[in-house]
């Protein structure tokens, strides 16, 4: 039985996500939320959720001794982020007035605009950016299986995350402007949207995790 490891640093909703990720698994997986750094050592994959701030998420890494831990899981096992969990990745965010982050993936996370309009229609954008939104898929991964390209996925986010390299990007969704949704890098699969709250597809998207040995 694979044991999953949902990292508890203090911030967001670990309980949907660890029903979700159950949920999918069925009997193949034993789900455990947890800020041991022995329990997310001897995982077989990794989940960093998370909602907020990123201030403040770097602050609850930092207090719970977590972000060594982070670093090891996202180079060594198959490894998902989600929403906070994937800004936080980055060089450096917006949020708060500025706030230096883990630095693993070369980019910056960013506001969206106050003055958005749909592209389409011309009609005026709220931010945050929340509901139901259309993803593009910009390669193939393995955690797109039998999920179709423009698949719908929920959204919560005020901040959006603009790579330095095309190459890692593996979904885009478009808000007034197109964003980066989905970032893909060897072993490693982060999402702005959440899977745990987008229905079959999400779901599906997680037992692809689950499925996954980390390969491409």
């Amino acid at each position: 039985m694979k044991k999953i490891a949902v990292i508890d640093y203090g911030m967001g909703n670990l309980r949907s996500v660890a029903k979700a990720l159950e949920h999918a698994a069925g009997k193949s997986a034993r789900v455990t939320v947890t800020s041991s750094h022995q329990d997310v050592t001897q995982a077989d994959h990794v989940v960093f959720p998370g909602q907020g701030a990123a201030r403040d998420c770097m602050h609850q890494l930092e207090h719970h001794s977590l972000l060594e831990v982070v670093n090891e899981a996202w180079l060594s096992k198959p490894f998902l982020g989600i929403c906070m969990g994937l800004q936080v990745l980055f060089d450096f965010s917006e949020e708060n007035g500025g706030t230096a982050c883990l630095g693993l993936i070369p980019g910056h996370v960013e506001a969206f605009g106050c003055n958005m309009r749909n592209s389409h229609t011309g009609t005026s954008l709220k931010v945050p950016h929340m509901g139901w939104n259309l993803v593009k898929q910009q390669q193939p991964h393995p955690l797109w299986q039998g999920i179709d390209d423009g698949a719908r996925f929920y959204f919560v986010h005020s901040y959006y995350a603009a790579s330095k390299s095309n190459d890692v990007v593996c979904g885009v969704t478009e808000y007034g402007i197109s964003f980066t949704s989905a970032i893909a890098i060897n072993n490693a699969f982060a999402c702005q949207f959440h899977p745990e709250k987008s229905s079959k597809d999400g779901l599906r998207l997680l037992k692809n995790f689950i499925d996954w040995d980390g390969g491409l």
